[in-house]
């Protein structure tokens, strides 16, 4: 086992949005917050998430991954006045990160488990990328921050919903704002479970628990096969999506 990859205890103090927490079984409890309560996006957490799961990709000791949020929302609200994109270096960075987010979500080398505990309107293709989805009874999806603004879905989001629910309902999820219930997500394909909202962590830790039993090399190479696809996609489309996204902005004023 390699002695320079980074340890838990390297990094679970580093980010000011996201909690991290591991058990003795190896499961770690990705949490994401604002101040402790319900997670408002913005260019931090923008920033720390892609940093974050390379750091989680490239840890040894973890077994499975869940990812959650705090309160009543995974993630229903944006601050874009914490966004500067002022010149050319600054949707460069964008551009940077928002390829490094995904794509490193995606290069986690084990199961990834979301326990979707509220409405996800921001970033929902955070949680629905992950291999077993279980949303609350009170989650409901929508892709508030982009085209409803005038802003081009390319970051990714696009990719993800395709992936979950097919090209046809995707684009009609993505052009019109529409609010899908849980139980709606569930019937095209994105939800596997849907339990009550004081169940959801539980849901997702009992089965997190239960592949965590699995040898380290099940995990990882079942991982690999079930995912080889949608790692390619999201990487051959991503950097053309968030272009078309930044080049739209800049007609924003």
């Amino acid at each position: 086992m390699s002695k320079i990859a980074p340890r838990l205890a390297t990094y679970q103090n580093k980010y000011k949005r996201i909690a991290l927490e591991r058990g003795d079984n190896g499961v770690l409890v990705i949490r994401l917050h604002t101040d402790g309560g319900s997670l408002v996006w913005d260019s931090l957490v923008h920033d720390e998430l892609a940093y974050m799961f390379a750091d989680v990709a490239t840890d040894p000791e973890t077994k499975v991954v869940v990812l959650t949020g705090t309160g009543d929302s995974f993630c229903a609200d944006i601050d874009f006045s914490s966004f500067t994109l002022a010149g050319p270096l600054d949707w460069d960075n964008s551009v940077f990160e928002g390829q490094r987010l995904l794509n490193n979500l995606l290069s986690i080398r084990v199961p990834v488990v979301s326990a979707i505990n509220g409405p996800a309107t921001i970033h929902s293709e955070l949680g629905i990328l992950a291999d077993i989805v279980v949303a609350s009874s009170s989650t409901y999806f929508q892709d508030a921050a982009h085209f409803p603004n005038g802003i081009v879905p390319g970051d990714g989001v696009q990719t993800a919903w395709i992936h979950a629910v097919g090209e046809k309902r995707a684009k009609y999820f993505l052009l019109t704002g529409q609010k899908l219930t849980s139980q709606e997500a569930k019937d095209a394909g994105a939800v596997d479970e849907i339990v009550a909202p004081d169940q959801v962590l539980s849901r997702a830790l009992e089965i997190a628990t239960g592949m965590a039993e699995k040898s380290m090399l099940a995990l990882r190479y079942s991982r690999e096969v079930l995912n080889r696809d949608i790692r390619k996609t999201m990487h051959d489309n991503l950097g053309h999506g968030l272009a078309f996204e930044a080049l739209a902005a800049l007609d924003l004023g």
